[in-house]
């Protein structure tokens, strides 16, 4: 398993019950983790005083009770990128920092092509991957549904001091906006995919990531220039195993551009245990 092993200002202490403790800064939180189903002793004092604690409920969705929380919102830093992290009504924080080490493999192509890098990032969220392939030099189009995920990541952006870096800001349909691309003849060296497992759309319509992500991936690999560099698909459905991304990355991407394709999980340490939680899985198409 791939870890995220270079942060400072994020750790998990420990794992039990369905639940995490983490450090976010000098905040520390307990968040929900189905993943977590063993309920080993809660040794560390922190479980009892934590700064937030988001509870699930029965029916879905939960709520968080916040007893000394310092501030609503807070910075934390990853190396040279710095994010602003608050807690929100669906118990994210705005940043998933088991996506570092993808962050960091794709700082490393990227300074390593020997040339210009143009990468297209979509259902981009926040930024992360967006922050760290300009720092490393690439052009980025940052593409999300979301106007406020995408000004909290140009706000990100500005506070890693990249405000000046070529980025475009799109808030979009990310497949309606690939084909535009296409149709205009813009191509791309990089993709980068973050597809939610679950939603809908404007109009009512049911996205579900299992049923449609071979037809969005054929679409996007359409955007790639002819000798890419890479394409990187993430997943956080227990529906969509790293081998089964793998193989469709290898029948699209892969039969058309040839290169190798690998996959597998991505995972954060637990302090306690030295252990590693797994947090989702990563399948990578390169050249």
């Amino acid at each position: 398993m791939r870890t995220a092993s270079g942060w400072t200002d994020y750790e998990i202490l420990d794992t039990s019950g369905g639940d995490k403790l983490e450090r976010w800064g000098e905040t520390y939180l307990v968040r929900p983790d189905p993943q977590i189903i063993w309920n080993t002793p809660k040794r560390d004092p922190r479980w009892k005083n934590a700064d937030a604690v988001y509870f699930r409920s029965s029916s879905g969705g939960g709520r968080w009770e916040f007893y000394s929380l310092p501030r609503q919102e807070w910075t934390v830093k990853y190396k040279h990128l710095t994010f602003l992290v608050r807690p929100t009504n669906f118990k994210h924080m705005g940043l998933f920092p088991e996506q570092a080490v993808n962050w960091d493999w794709m700082a490393e192509k990227i300074a390593g092509a020997g040339g210009p890098v143009s990468v297209l990032n979509l259902f981009a969220y926040t930024g992360g991957a967006t922050l760290a392939c300009a720092a490393a030099g690439a052009s980025v189009c940052h593409v999300d549904a979301s106007k406020g995920m995408v000004a909290w990541a140009r706000d990100n952006a500005k506070r890693s001091g990249l405000e000046e870096k070529p980025i475009r800001w799109i808030v979009d349909d990310c497949r309606k906006f690939v084909e535009r691309e296409i149709r205009r003849g813009n191509r791309y060296d990089a993709v980068v995919m973050d597809p939610p497992s679950y939603g809908r759309g404007p109009g009512g319509e049911v996205w579900k990531l299992e049923d449609q992500i071979y037809d969005l991936v054929k679409v996007c690999s359409g955007v790639l220039k002819e000798e890419p560099l890479f394409f990187l698909l993430n997943s956080y459905t227990t529906g969509l195993p790293a081998a089964v991304m793998e193989y469709l990355l290898g029948v699209t991407v892969g039969d058309a551009h040839g290169g190798k394709v690998s996959s597998g999980e991505i995972g954060l340490t637990v302090k306690e245990s030295g252990r590693v939680l797994p947090c989702g899985s990563t399948a990578i198409w390169e050249r």
